[in-house]
């Protein structure tokens, strides 16, 4: 169910770690069970990378439909029980999978988790209540008692705030908590009763100190309060969130808990995104060999019919389309864009706005730009291996994987400088040859055209072009790194030297 992993060797891992905490590791998706976005790719490679620390971690993640019918046959029944959630009782079915030697558990129950993965509106705060709940009371079920409980983003960030209110003297209550922030936009915000009612809260967490944010329950803040840790995707976006402008209102408890904020910056996943091993392009290559790169390029132009020249510079994109992911500063220079020797790929679904404007991009480009509002993982290989420029003027980007799976394809970013993208991305300059991409600072569609013409004028320039590619495809960008800087994290809250 998935690679081989290489583990460390148990002298290294003593050498490394010579006592290890235990870690349950919860989200609401994790790849490559289910996904719907980068939450679900940085909770199973972080996971992976853990175990072939030796970590002991096992994963709890809900059986949704799309998990179901393709791992139905996979998994062994552990326990079935109920819980409580307001005056309701509701079944919990755990059902566990040995993922390459890690165990994961599986919280089913058809009226939650049968259906879509998140369901949207009060409905959706009812799923991720019930599987908040259900973490907490599972642990002592099956025999697993963590020193760590790590929850991921609104929909499991209630935990420490049950945890610490309501076991105390439990054996769940033993645990240090960890909240990982993917991204601050999605908060989880219901109205105080119906929170209340879900969870057995009492009134006294109505408070701003506690849970209430303008007038209702919010439950990322409630993480956030409670949790011993805090951690967000890059170091840049934890000093970000600190500020009112981009702390998307909870800027003012985050500076509260400033001491226990860290950013560290994910990786990818460097076998799923190998060009000399990628099953979804037609010439692999290396940084050794970049030969196959233009042939990809090549084969890309034909496949899509773009209408430029094998030696015209391509932009790709594969984004959410989405104001957050700066796609208006595309669309306001986008005419002025196409005047320039260059071709446009965009690949993504979102918002109608510009999912219509990009259906219309060949039409406006004279065949120089194509827009595909779908999603095929694939095609998104092709577009990575077949580009020579990435394309990611991102509002805000807590870190983002795109830039680095281009980086890691040899294909040369250009983004605002801001998140995990500031941190990924150094900016090229061509006097002394340092960087590996492009980056603008302003939220500003011109200073964004500006940059790219910068990033043309280099890509002409074939020797430049060769080291920068070089210089992009030869980074360690693999979770490795950040696995390390999780595990003494860790260490370093229960007190291991």
């Amino acid at each position: 169910m998935s690679r081989q992993q290489t583990p460390l060797n148990s002298a290294d891992k003593a050498k490394e770690f010579p006592r290890l905490p235990s870690i349950l590791m919860a989200a609401a998706e994790c790849a490559p069970f289910a996904k719907t976005g980068g939450l679900a790719d940085v909770v199973g490679t972080l996971s992976r990378e853990l175990k072939s620390l030796g970590f002991d971690i096992r994963l709890m993640v809900p059986f949704h439909r799309v998990i179901k019918d393709k791992y139905r046959d996979a998994v062994q029944h552990v326990i079935s029980f109920s819980v409580d959630l307001g005056w309701r009782s509701q079944y919990v079915g755990i059902e566990l999978l040995d993922w390459d030697g890690l165990p994961v558990y599986f919280i089913d129950n058809e009226y939650y988790f049968g259906h879509a993965i998140y369901r949207g509106g009060s409905f959706e705060g009812e799923q991720y209540a019930y599987f908040s709940r259900v973490i907490l009371e599972a642990l002592p079920l099956i025999g697993f008692e963590p020193d760590i409980i790590h929850v991921n983003d609104w929909h499991t960030a209630m935990v420490p705030m049950l945890q610490k209110t309501q076991y105390g003297g439990k054996p769940q209550s033993r645990a240090k908590t960890v909240l990982s922030i993917h991204s601050l936009g999605y908060q989880g915000r219901f109205d105080f009763n119906f929170a209340a009612d879900l969870l057995s809260i009492e009134g006294k967490y109505y408070s701003p100190e506690y849970l209430e944010y303008y007038g209702g329950a919010n439950f990322m803040k409630g993480g956030i309060v409670f949790a011993d840790r805090i951690v967000t995707v890059s170091p840049t976006y934890a000093e970000e969130i600190c500020t009112p402008q981009f702390g998307e209102g909870l800027d003012g408890v985050l500076r509260t808990r400033r001491d226990d904020l860290i950013g560290i910056l994910n990786g990818i996943d460097t076998e799923a995104y190998n060009p000399a091993a990628d099953e979804y392009i037609s010439h692999p290559y290396s940084a050794d060999d970049l030969s196959g790169k233009q042939r990809d390029k090549e084969a890309l132009i034909k496949e899509l019919g773009i209408r430029i020249k094998p030696d015209t510079p391509l932009i790709g994109m594969v984004s959410r389309l989405t104001r957050q992911k700066g796609l208006d500063l595309l669309l306001t220079v986008f005419d002025e864009l196409m005047k320039e020797d260059v071709g446009l790929v965009l690949l993504g679904t979102g918002e109608t706005e510009y999912e219509e404007f990009f259906r219309s991009a060949a039409f406006r480009s004279d065949g120089r730009a194509k827009g595909l509002t779908l999603f095929d993982e694939a095609l998104a290989h092709r577009i990575y291996a077949g580009s020579d420029l990435f394309l990611m003027p991102s509002r805000y980007e807590p870190c983002g994987l795109a830039q680095m799976i281009a980086l890691r394809y040899g294909t040369l970013p250009i983004v605002r400088a801001t998140g995990g993208l500031k941190d990924t991305v150094m900016p090229y300059n061509e006097y002394t040859g340092e960087g590996n991409g492009f980056s603008f600072d302003n939220y500003d569609a011109h200073d964004m055209l500006n940059t790219i013409r910068y990033a043309l004028k280099i890509c002409r320039d074939a020797e430049r072009l060769y080291a920068l590619r070089r210089r992009a495809m030869t980074q360690d960008l693999s979770f490795r790194k950040s696995a390390e800087k999780y595990a003494a994290l860790y260490r370093d809250m229960v007190g291991i030297e």
